[in-house]
């Protein structure tokens, strides 16, 4: 059964080898593009969104090849976002170049103002090769994340991630970064 699925998907997403699993749920693939070999547990939710109350948008997502979601990752863009090759998303992780509201600079969002109605605005996500994030991640753009990197648990990037850096923490924060002379992760 998964076969013909799988089957259905690759061909409407022109995604070659793409394995989407139970409750997944994509909406605007035409703002999309696939690399081959996309794996994803299930209940994903990818959505590239055209408009949004009065605003309107021309989203493009790129997810490069092999890349490899666990359960309930939740992409939305409304502007820019490109996954390169082989990376691995963990389960819960949440990846928007968008939020709902202006909270600096001038005509800032107001409290009285009904989230669900307040402009939407960001920047583009950026996650580069072989980047790792682990379970219940947020990143929102605008945020570019290195090649190699790897972002902790739980941790929300605010910041652009440098390549071959281990990030963690509320807000992310470099811990440790690969040094190629020893050949190890070390302490920052």
């Amino acid at each position: 059964m998964f076969a013909m699925k799988d089957y259905i998907w690759s061909r409407t997403l022109r995604a070659p080898q793409i394995h989407l699993g139970p409750g997944s749920v994509v909406r605007g693939s035409k703002y999309m593009s696939f690399g081959k070999g996309i794996f994803v547990n299930g209940n994903l939710w990818l959505e590239a969104i055209s408009s949004y109350t009065e605003q309107h948008f021309t989203p493009r997502i790129e997810i490069g090849d092999f890349v490899s979601l666990s359960n309930g990752v939740h992409i939305s863009s409304i502007e820019h976002i490109v996954i390169e090759k082989n990376t691995l998303i963990g389960s819960g992780v949440y990846i928007s170049d968008h939020n709902h509201g202006t909270y600096k600079g001038a005509n800032q969002s107001r409290p009285d103002e009904a989230p669900s109605r307040r402009q939407l605005n960001g920047g583009p996500v950026a996650i580069g090769e072989n980047v790792w994030l682990g379970n219940n991640c947020v990143i929102v753009g605008p945020v570019t994340i290195g090649d190699g990197a790897i972002v902790g648990a739980n941790s929300v990037v605010t910041k652009d991630v440098p390549p071959g850096t281990i990030v963690a923490g509320i807000p992310a924060k470099v811990i440790k970064r690969f040094d190629p002379s020893s050949n190890c992760w070390e302490r920052v």
